[in-house]
Order: C-alpha cells, then sequence, then structure tokens
C-alpha cells in the first residue's frame, strides 16, 4: 500500500468518526485521487483534513467541508446539480460520481481551464464547465435539482433560486464574510425553508469574470 493509499484510508476513517455517515459519498471520496486537483509540491497533503491554496488566491476545500456539502445535498443518479464555484475542480468530481449531471461555473479563466483538464484526464463525461459569473445563474440548463455554492455568499442571489427546483436543495455558506455558516435551504413553493448546518470560513463569491 502507497503512502497516499494509506493517507486516503485514514482520512475516510477520520471522516466517519466526523460523522459523515453516507457510503456514497465516503466512495466517491475515496475514488477520486486529491492529489491532482493541487500544487505537486503539495502532494503529500493531499490527504490531510485541511484546505490548501490553489491558484487565483483561491482554496480547495478541506476534505471534511467536501463531504458534509455533499451528504447535505442528498445526491441520486437523478439529479442534475448546479455548482457555483468549480476552483481546482475537487467538489465536481465527486459531484459526478454521485449525480445524472453536474454543471459547474468559474469565474477565474485559468481554475476554469485548469479543472477542465483535470476533469478530461479522469473521464468525467457527466460535469459541463462554464467560465461565467456565478450571480447570473445558469438559466439555459436550469431547472436544477440540487445547487451548491462554495463561497460565501451574504445571501443566496436570487437568480440562483430562481434556477432551483421546488423541493430542490441548495447549500451555501451563508452570513457575513468569518462569521458564515453552512446553511441548507429547501424550496417549498414560494418559501424557503433554512437549516443552518456548522460554522464555516470561505473565499467571497465576488461578481464577474477575471480572465488572468
Amino acid at each position: 500500500m502507497s503512502d497516499l493509499t494509506e493517507k486516503k484510508a485514514r482520512l475516510t476513517m477520520s471522516l466517519r468518526a466526523q460523522a459523515i455517515l453516507s457510503s456514497p459519498v465516503l466512495s466517491a471520496i475515496e475514488s477520486i485521487p486529491r492529489e491532482i486537483f493541487i500544487e505537486p509540491a503539495l502532494k503529500q497533503h493531499a490527504y490531510e483534513n485541511a484546505s490548501l491554496p490553489i491558484a487565483c488566491e483561491q482554496t480547495i476545500s478541506q476534505p471534511y467541508i467536501v463531504a458534509k456539502m455533499t451528504e447535505a445535498l442528498e445526491l441520486t443518479n437523478r439529479h442534475t446539480v448546479l455548482e457555483i464555484g468549480t476552483g481546482s475542480g475537487y467538489q465536481a468530481s465527486i459531484l459526478s460520481l454521485l449525480a445524472r449531471r453536474v454543471y459547474s461555473m468559474e469565474r477565474h479563466r485559468p481554475l476554469f481551464v485548469e479543472a477542465r483538464n483535470r476533469l478530461a484526464e479522469l473521464k468525467l463525461t457527466n460535469v459541463t464547465l462554464r467560465l461565467g459569473d456565478g450571480f447570473s445563474g445558469w438559466p439555459e440548463a436550469a431547472p436544477f435539482d440540487r445547487i451548491i455554492i462554495t463561497c460565501q455568499v451574504d445571501k443566496v442571489p436570487d437568480a440562483l433560486i430562481q434556477n432551483l427546483k421546488p423541493d430542490g436543495v441548495l447549500i451555501a455558506p451563508i452570513g457575513p464574510p468569518g462569521k458564515e455558516f453552512l446553511t441548507k435551504l429547501i424550496k417549498k413553493g414560494d418559501v424557503i425553508h433554512t437549516e443552518q448546518l456548522i460554522s464555516v470560513r470561505f473565499v467571497p463569491m465576488i461578481p464577474g469574470i477575471e480572465n488572468a
């Protein structure tokens, strides 16, 4: 067993100990090689339960947060998912093993290009990426069964609520920067039911597109 394989096994045990109980989610975490989504110099840290820096002053979330957000979505293989904030592409790759179709938006062109290459390397053909402004949503592909926002928002943009199907679930870090809570929203007609899950820290969601 390689060193990385041993570390991955320990990570899975750690996630179970932290009450990540969904077998499909744990299996997806085990199946996706996190080391290809980070800088080579940080490869030895791939299976530590820690966020790590990536390009464009962004981060790849710690595996526990990825697992927690994914589990909260309650995905099935019938669901179509919209992700706001592709980043490295790691979260999208996890989602791709659990959902029917994944659409993911990224505002930083370098991250978009790198993520597209990684997903192609893994032959994950049910993921569609777009360089775009997440505040606008993805109306052409809407409505979505599930939406996941991987950056801090003070409130969920109206366009994303409109992109969500009735009875759909949206997961996002909501609140002032540094004081946000991972929050689960369920759309019931014109009413949005919310449940705060855990305190988290994410980089903020910013409008527009960055080409450099």
